[in-house]
C-alpha cells in the first residue's frame, strides 16, 4: 500500500455517511473528473458486480478503453479500479491519491465534514480514469443508490439488478423501500434496465422511470438466454436480443443466477449500442467468454471440488442453492462459513442446510466478524451436524477438503466476500498479483459491504 493512499484511507475511516454534498465538493476541487466519463451505472442487492464485470469485459473486447469501479475488494484495494481488464498499478493509484488527499483536506477544513472511506475511493476512481484518458466506464454503487457517492455521474444507462433485504439499517426494512433507494440512480431521459426481481421492487423502479421520463427496460424482455450445458466450471448458452443472436458461447461463470446476470448485462449493452457505441457480435461473444469475476461461485479447486462464493444474505443463499441445482450437483457438501455480525447468518445457513453434511465455522478478517465459535453455534441452530469451530480459514479448508475427499463430496466456502478473498488466497486461486503486505485486512475492511 503506497504512503499517500494509506494516509488518505486511514484519515477517513468514519463509517457510512449517506449524502452527496461532500463527494461533490471534493470532485469540484479536483476539476470534476466525473463529468468526462460516459458511464454504465449499476445498483442492486445481488448481481450488480457480475453485471459490471460482464459489461466491462464486452467493452474491452470491442476495443474500447474502458474503466471499471467496483466494491468491495476481495484481497487488494487495486481490484476496485480496473482499466482495460486489469487492476491499476500501485504507482497510478498513488499518483491519484496524491491529487485527492489535498482536495479532501480542503473540503474538511471548509465544511467541517469528514469524507468517508468510500467517498475518498470514489474520488480516486474518477481521478484515475481521467489520468488514464478513460472516457467510458462501468461504475458499481457501493451502498444503495440515491445517496451513494457514485451517484454523481450522468449515465448512458442505469442498471438495477435483483433486490433483496440487505443493509436494512441504511436502506429500509422492506423490498419496496430498498428499491426506492436503488432507483435513485435513475436519471431523467436516460434508460434504466431492470433485472429480474420481486414485483414490488420492479413497480417502484418503473414508477421512478415514468416520473423522470426515463425509458424502462425489463431485462428479460430485451434479451434471452438458452443454457445447453451447466457445470461447476461454467456453462454454455445461446443468447439473443432483438438486434442479434449469438452462436453458443462458453461462459466461465457458473450457476443459473449468472446466466440471469448475463441477460441483464446484454440488455444494458444494447442501450450502449443505441447511444452510438457499436458492439459487434464477435466482441459480445468474446467478452462473455473472457469475463473474470472471482469469488462468486468460483471453482477454486478440483480434487475435491472447492467452490468459493461471497453469498452473505438469504437472497444470495437462495441463488447459491439454485446454482448447485442448475449444475446438477448432488454430492454432499462440506461447508466452511464465517459471517459479519450484521448479516442474517442463520437465515443463510437454514437455506443451505439441506445439502450440507459437515460444517466448519470460522472467523473472518474483519472487525465485525462473528467468532468461529459463534458461527459454529449458528450452524448447529440451523440443523447442521457435525459442526466444528476452526482456528483459521486454512485449517477449516484442509479439514473440509479431507472430509470431501473421503465422502465423494464438494467443499463450499461462503458467508462473506472477505472470507472469499481469504479462501482464494489460501487456495492459490486469486487471479491477480497479491499485495506485498496485508495492510488491507487490518484497515480497509471495517465498512459494511463497501
Amino acid at each position: 500500500m503506497n504512503e499517500t493512499l494509506h494516509t488518505l484511507l486511514e484519515r477517513n475511516r468514519f463509517g457510512i455517511k449517506p449524502g452527496l454534498e461532500t463527494i461533490r465538493a471534493v470532485l469540484d476541487k479536483l476539476g470534476n473528473p466525473e463529468t468526462g466519463i460516459a458511464a454504465i451505472h449499476i445498483a442492486g442487492t445481488d448481481g450488480k458486480g457480475a453485471v459490471a464485470a460482464i459489461c466491462a469485459s464486452v467493452l474491452r473486447a470491442a476495443g474500447y478503453h474502458a474503466g471499471l469501479y467496483i466494491s468491495p475488494h476481495l484481497v487488494n484495494v487495486n481490484e476496485r479500479f480496473q482499466i482495460d481488464g486489469s487492476p491499476v498499478s500501485d504507482e497510478a493509484l498513488e499518483a491519484a491519491a496524491q491529487r485527492v488527499l489535498p482536495a479532501v483536506e480542503a473540503v474538511e477544513r471548509e465544511t467541517g465534514h469528514s469524507a468517508t472511506f468510500f467517498e475518498s475511493l470514489t474520488a480516486v476512481a474518477f481521478t484515475l480514469f481521467r489520468d488514464a484518458g478513460v472516457k467510458l466506464a462501468v461504475i458499481e454503487t457501493g451502498l444503495g443508490g440515491r445517496l451513494d457517492a457514485t451517484n454523481v455521474v450522468t449515465p448512458l444507462v442505469s442498471v438495477i439488478t435483483r433486490i433483496g433485504l440487505d443493509h436494512c439499517d441504511w436502506l429500509g426494512n422492506t423490498i419496496a423501500e430498498i428499491a426506492g433507494e436503488k432507483a435513485g440512480i435513475v436519471k431523467p431521459g436516460r434508460p434504466v434496465v431492470c433485472g429480474a426481481m420481486p414485483d414490488e421492487a420492479r413497480a417502484v423502479i418503473a414508477s421512478a422511470a415514468a416520473r423522470l421520463g426515463a425509458p424502462f427496460i425489463a431485462a428479460e424482455d430485451a434479451a434471452g438466454v438458452r443454457v445447453t450445458k451447466s457445470g461447476l466450471d461454467g456453462q454454455r448458452f445461446s443468447i439473443s436480443t432483438q438486434n442479434r443472436t449469438l452462436p453458443p458461447v462458453r461462459f466461465p461463470l457458473a450457476g443459473g443466477f449468472q446466466a440471469e446476470n448475463a441477460v441483464t448485462a446484454l440488455a444494458a449493452l444494447e442501450c450502449v449500442t443505441e447511444a452510438g457505441l457499436p458492439l459487434t457480435d464477435a466482441a459480445v461473444a468474446e467478452g462473455l467468454q473472457g469475463v473474470c469475476w472471482p469469488g462468486r461461485f468460483q471453482l477454486a479447486g478440483k480434487k475435491p471440488p472447492v467452490l468459493v462464493d461471497g453469498a452473505h444474505n438469504p437472497c444470495a443463499a437462495e441463488a447459491l442453492r439454485a446454482a448447485l441445482k442448475s449444475c446438477r450437483e448432488k454430492r454432499p457438501v462440506a461447508l466452511v462459513s464465517g459471517f459479519c455480525g450484521d448479516k442474517d447468518a442463520l437465515g443463510v445457513l437454514r437455506i443451505l442446510a439441506p445439502s450440507v453434511k459437515a460444517a466448519w465455522g470460522v472467523a473472518i478478517a474483519n472487525p465485525r466478524s462473528l467468532t468461529a465459535d459463534r458461527a459454529a453455534g449458528l450452524m448447529r441452530m440451523a440443523g447442521l451436524d457435525p459442526v466444528e469451530s476452526s482456528p483459521s480459514v486454512s485449517d477449516a479448508l484442509a479439514a473440509a477438503k479431507n472430509w470431501a475427499s473421503a465422502h465423494d463430496g464438494i467443499v463450499l466456502v461462503c458467508g462473506s466476500l472477505f472470507l472469499a478473498g481469504e479462501a482464494l488466497t489460501a487456495l492459490d486461486a486469486y487471479p491477480w498479483p497479491l499485495p506485498a503486505a496485508d495492510w488491507q485486512r487490518e484497515n480497509e475492511r471495517p465498512l459494511p459491504g463497501i
